[in-house]
């Protein structure tokens, strides 16, 4: 257990330097401006005093006041309240009933005279309406019945600006902004003087008890509420969670992170509340006293003496420790006040502290405790990034807390410039924050994170920069463009502009670095990825803009641009292929490429794409070879394809391209063509005799009859033998492909019709492969023969031999056997048999209502 010294109570101005051996004077009010303590008394003097703060040998803190000066106002009525203006270096001053300004140095009045009358009590608006730093704004009682007025005081003037009626005698008041919370004769309420709205909050009973009301913060106030309550509301609802309960009837409170009041009796007790905890109380001669706040400490009067109640409250020795890096102390120290703070307010203060704790690991580069600490803490994560310069957007309009959770301005401070301390904590930076990016933490504040984190990963040439920017993100395009753009981050600049939907300006720019007008190597193959990108933009105004950048590059990457397009969305659209055809003519390779796309790999049975990519073949070929005799690989290359399109397709238009080929020596696609007119004659005639390819003719035969009936095939073999035996000017060559081709293809052949046609000179040993492939042809067709003649008699035996058991079973029907359904003779030889062996009547049988009789039942 640490023991906290909660607060000091020390003497400030004592009795003698006040008012000497007068003992009828007594202190009405005090009112404190930084180090000047103003004093008024019952007999209309106001004393000015000089406030110093030292510490003694002991380390303790003391004040000595030391007199200025005092002035008599001329009244001879006691000086009711002061209230200091700064800004306007003047003192309000409430006496008899008026509101004088005097000057805050030497007391005396303002030469234009200007004052309040009629006031009663007054306050001054901390929120006020107008803005102008020179002006304060004053709300005050007036001695008219039911009546509030405001006020706006300057240097040397005073000018009413609203007056309010109110349903009943106003006593207390208290202002913020335009909100006027009032104690009136029974009850409080709340009023905006603009709109004249009010609302009625609970009554009391003003005969019995002084009414108090307190400002404490934007549209919040305090109230003295019934059975010793001080209740905490706003303009839109009181805050019963945050209720002070008094043990005895509250006289006065001021609230300024304690409270404060007196109790009834012979003397007057001081109870301290430090936070929502009561510490303790101070008993003074006086019944009288007075309070006000002085540099987060309270100044207190009795009727003779003013005090400095100087508090150290718990989180000052929290603090305290934190200062001095105690962290694990400071930690146990706030949980062991659980007990004394009320939850919410605990969970509050700990969360804090546990925040500070953080930065002061932080500080040390104890980045895994200070990541827990934060964690805990649930931390603004804005904090931490506002410490490094320039990650916040220029858009954020987040401020530190205060109080500052630490002590530093930047992260260069907290480093003291050495950069690799620097370097540790960006390091940090960017590993918590794409750890909370997806988490609750980061709810509210995605923009900040995803933009920081962007920025830290671009400085230090992260490669998770494009995985931030190609998966769901926040980052602010404002902020991370020229921050991309300093860094020369071009390829990760472009994917910004994407995902934020700028799709034209990421291609503009990915464009510029293909060109070399901009320098940056995240991607060598930024060209295909930009190809890539086209073919699956849905924006088809940028696909048509930047195709023929794409197209002069490389035609045949530039291509896929529209052959990677989905086949239905390009039918279905203005990137539909008749339109991509027509635009590719100017590009001869990108044309070929698209149709190859449609034919071979979509499998478009369209006769004019077919027809189109013949002819682009064809045309191509016929310029490869007028240009050089010499064969080359590009002219081997596109006379495959031509050939594999002319033996695949059925749907180009065979005459047309006949027309143009018979008369060059493209032979082979010739006989092709041929073929797909089913003049094989022709054809094979080319391969014989104009190329003599003799394996080229076996092949024809092989692939035109492929699919067909094997009489089709036949009668292409022996047409090709034909070929080779009828010519007149027969040579061996002709004679051996002959040989060649009965040998390697008996079985496609007629024996006999061969025999009958081969010369009589040709030698059994030279067709002997023939003759024995042609014996083993006959003999495993005589046998597979056999074999189904004999598999179909054993079936037929099967069934015979079922039926005749079914005939072996018989039975008599004689005029004595009923039907097992009605139950009554047969008449005629006509029944039904079922499988059981149960006879029963035709009709019966047919009978819906037999379903529910079982026959099989009956014997």
């Amino acid at each position: 257990t640490m023991s906290v010294k909660a607060f000091e109570l020390v003497s400030a101005v004592e009795r003698e330097l006040l008012m000497g051996d007068k003992l009828r004077i007594n202190i009405e009010c005090i009112e404190c401006c930084g180090k000047n303590l103003y004093v008024g008394t019952n007999d209309c003097f106001i004393f000015h005093f000089l406030l110093e703060e030292r510490t003694s040998s002991g380390g303790k803190l003391r004040f000595s006041a030391t007199k200025q000066l005092h002035k008599y106002l001329g009244l001879k009525k006691p000086v009711n309240e002061l209230k200091a203006a700064s800004a306007l270096n003047r003192l309000l001053v409430l006496c008899d009933n008026s509101i004088t300004l005097v000057n805050m140095i030497n007391l005396e009045p303002i030469p234009s005279g200007a004052k309040i009358k009629g006031a009663l009590a007054f306050t001054v608006n901390e929120n006020p309406t107008n803005g102008d730093p020179f002006c304060v704004e004053v709300c005050i009682i007036s001695v008219k019945r039911r009546t509030i007025q405001i006020y706006m005081v300057y240097e040397d003037r005073v000018q009413i600006v609203k007056e309010v009626s109110t349903p009943e005698q106003p006593i207390a008041v208290a202002v913020d902004g335009y909100f006027l919370c009032l104690a009136l004769t029974t009850q409080y309420i709340i009023l905006n003087y603009n709109t004249g709205t009010s609302q009625d909050l609970f009554p009391y009973n003003s005969e019995e008890k002084r009414p108090i009301i307190k400002r404490i913060g934007r549209q919040e106030f305090l109230l003295a509420g019934p059975g010793g309550l001080a209740i905490f509301l706003t303009v839109s609802k009181i805050l019963n969670t945050n209720m002070l309960i008094w043990t005895q009837q509250i006289k006065g409170f001021l609230l300024s992170k304690f409270a404060f009041k007196a109790c009834d009796g012979e003397s007057s007790a001081f109870h301290v509340k430090l936070g929502l905890c009561q510490i303790r109380e101070f008993d003074f001669e006086s019944g009288n006293f007075v309070v006000c706040i002085h540099i987060g400490k309270l100044i207190l009067s009795t009727n003779k003496e003013v005090y400095i109640l100087v508090p150290l409250p718990l989180e000052k020795q929290i603090q305290d420790l934190l200062a001095s890096h105690r962290v694990e102390e400071a930690l146990v120290l706030a949980k062991g006040a659980r007990r004394n703070i009320p939850k919410e307010k605990f969970q509050v203060m700990y969360r804090r502290i546990l925040q500070q704790a953080g930065f002061i690991q932080f500080a040390q580069l104890q980045f895994l405790e200070a990541k827990e600490l934060f964690r805990s803490g649930q931390l603004d994560v804005r904090e931490l990034i506002s410490l490094y310069p320039f990650l916040m957007p220029s858009t954020s309009t987040f401020t530190r807390a205060h109080p500052p959770l630490h002590e530093y301005a930047d992260l260069n401070q907290l480093t003291q410039g050495n950069q690799e301390k620097i370097t540790k904590c960006k390091c940090f930076l960017m590993s918590y924050l794409n750890e909370i990016r997806s988490s609750d933490v980061a709810n509210g504040y995605k923009e900040d994170v995803d933009t920081a984190l962007l920025k830290l990963y671009a400085e230090a040439n992260h490669e998770s920069l494009l995985d931030l920017l190609v998966s769901e993100n926040s980052c602010l395009l404002v902020d991370s463009a020229p921050w991309l753009e300093k860094h020369k981050k071009y390829f990760a600049l472009g994917l910004l502009y994407h995902y934020s939907g700028q799709d034209d300006a990421a291609v503009q720019l990915w464009v510029k670095i293909v060109n070399g007008d901009l320098q940056d190597t995240t991607r060598s193959d930024l060209y295909e990825y930009i190809v890539d990108f086209l073919s699956f933009c849905s924006n088809h105004e940028l696909v048509w803009k930047y195709a023929d950048w794409a197209l002069q590059k490389n035609e045949k990457v530039g291509v896929q641009i529209f052959t990677k397009r989905p086949l239905e969305e390009q039918q279905t659209n203005s990137l539909n292929p008749d339109d991509a055809i027509k635009y590719l003519t100017r590009y001869p390779k990108a044309v070929t490429a698209y149709l190859e796309h449609l034919v071979l790999d979509q499998k478009v049975r369209k006769e004019k794409y077919h027809t189109h990519l013949a002819v682009l073949y064809l045309d191509e070929i016929l310029r490869f070879r007028s240009q050089s005799k010499e064969p080359s690989e590009g002219l081997t290359e596109l006379q495959a394809k031509l050939r594999h399109l002319l033996q695949q397709s059925d749907l180009y238009r065979v005459q047309l391209l006949l027309g143009k080929i018979k008369d060059t020596d493209l032979h082979m696609e010739c006989a092709m063509l041929y073929g797909k007119l089913e003049e094989h004659d022709k054809a094979l005639h080319l391969l014989v005799h104009k190329i003599r390819d003799f394996p080229a003719a076996e092949d024809y035969c092989l692939w035109n009859s492929e699919g067909r009936e094997s009489s089709y095939r036949r009668r292409l073999f022996h047409m090709l033998l034909s070929v080779y035996l009828d010519s007149a000017a027969s040579s061996d060559g002709l004679v051996m492909a002959a040989v060649d081709l009965l040998n390697n293809h008996a079985a496609e052949f007629d024996a006999v019709g061969v025999l009958r046609r081969v010369p009589d000179s040709w030698s059994i040993q030279l067709l002997s492969p023939f003759l024995m492939g042609a014996m083993r042809e006959s003999l495993h067709s005589d046998r597979m023969a056999q074999l189904s003649l004999g598999l179909a008699r054993a079936e037929n035996m099967i069934y015979k031999y079922d039926k005749v058991k079914l005939k072996g079973t018989s039975f008599v029907l004689s005029e004595k056997k009923i039907c097992q359904i009605c139950r009554r003779p047969f008449s005629e030889p006509v029944f039904v048999r079922y499988p059981s062996g149960t006879l029963v009547h035709t009709y019966c049988a047919a009978n819906k209502l037999s379903n529910s009789v079982n026959p099989n039942s009956h014997t």
